[in-house]
């Protein structure tokens, strides 16, 4: 009994410390935990940039780019933020980004998969204009079908009118 409580207590002990050593994003990577002693960021690139991606004063927090009603022009104001992750890309030719083109429930639903797609690929010309290499460059509508605001207000179809920047590496 003595060796099977021993047993026990080293097996919860690794899984504790297994635990707090790494999360999963919401696509399912693993990202290793910076907090503890020695541990590296997976996939970081050069510079541990990966890590800025986790810090909201860095322009790589921001992976949603918002868009105006009927429109596929980027705003001046997401410009910047662009342009880093299009440095971050550029540096790091084994990332990957898909850009996923988003449309408010107003429109037929082959219209906003079009408006999508252009949001997607307004947002494309822009990082390929910057640097990035195509083939580093997926994009995907969904027009109206994955809303993240279920109103049916301008607020709620502000949210919905844009593209999200979703990263990924080669090889996984």
């Amino acid at each position: 009994m003595k060796v099977f409580s021993h047993l026990l207590l080293v097996t919860l002990s690794v899984l504790v410390l297994y635990g707090c050593a790494s999360t999963t994003t919401k696509d399912g990577a693993a990202v290793e935990d910076k907090s503890a002693p020695g541990a590296e960021t997976s996939g970081a690139g050069q510079g541990g940039v990966a890590g800025d991606m986790d810090n909201p004063a860095s322009p790589l927090y921001k992976r949603v780019v918002y868009f105006d009603f009927d429109s596929s022009e980027v705003k001046a104001e997401d410009r910047p933020t662009l342009s880093a992750h299009a440095k971050h890309l550029a540096a790091n030719p084994d990332e990957l980004v898909t850009l996923e083109g988003h449309a408010d429930e107003r429109g037929s639903r082959e219209y906003n998969l079009a408006l999508g797609e252009r949001r997607a690929n307004a947002v494309r010309q822009l990082l390929m204009a910057e640097g990035v290499a195509a083939n580093q460059i997926q994009t995907v509508s969904y027009g109206e079908e994955k809303p993240v605001a279920t109103g049916h207000d301008e607020e709620s179809w502000g949210q919905n009118r844009r593209v999200e920047l979703v990263y990924s590496n080669r090889g996984q």
